[in-house]
């Protein structure tokens, strides 16, 4: 199931080889591993993705592209992950990066404001990115490690439940077979 429900949602290789923002990587995004989906490079892909997710900078994907090739992680899942700060989800998961640096560093903070924007993300940027990066570091690195085991650790629960089943089903014909 896993690899059937991923491959379902993930865009084709070659859609992605042929990007013109990959470009730069040259012919290593045509290794067939990094579009292999299997419980390793996914859960390595889950890391990376993870990561970079919480890093404020511009080229997160390229980023996360550039560390998944040498990881041999799943490319379209390191990449599509980065997407989990968007736009929408920016401000809210940066200010969260933001009290957790101020909370290590033992900083006061500043309260999110009314209204949240790509301005205020800017202003905390420039005037407050020590606290913001620390707790950005710390929190992709958590992220990370916690996407990386609980993959690992899904992905063998459901081999496992399919293998049983797969077990009493052959076990059931073999005795409706006898009957």
């Amino acid at each position: 199931m896993p690899r059937r429900f991923i491959k379902r949602y993930m865009p084709h290789p070659d859609r992605i080889k042929h990007n013109k923002s990959l470009r730069f990587l040259g012919t290593l995004i045509h290794d067939p591993n990094l579009w292999h989906l299997n419980r390793h490079s996914v859960a390595r892909a889950m890391a990376v993705g993870l990561f970079w997710a919480m890093i404020p900078m511009p080229l997160q994907m390229l980023a996360a592209a550039a560390c998944a090739i040498p990881a041999r992680a799943n490319l379209p899942i390191a990449v599509g992950l980065v997407w989990l700060t968007n736009p929408l989800t920016m401000p809210p998961v940066f200010y969260c990066n933001y009290k957790v640096g101020t909370w290590l560093m033992g900083s006061p903070a500043f309260d999110m404001p009314a209204e949240l924007s790509l301005a205020w993300i800017r202003w905390l940027l420039q005037t407050h990115w020590q606290p913001l990066y620390l707790g950005s570091l710390v929190l992709g690195i958590v992220l990370a490690v916690l996407g990386y085991s609980l993959t690992q650790l899904y992905w063998r629960i459901w081999v496992r439940r399919s293998w049983r089943k797969r077990q009493q089903t052959r076990s059931e014909r073999r005795n409706s077979d006898h009957s």
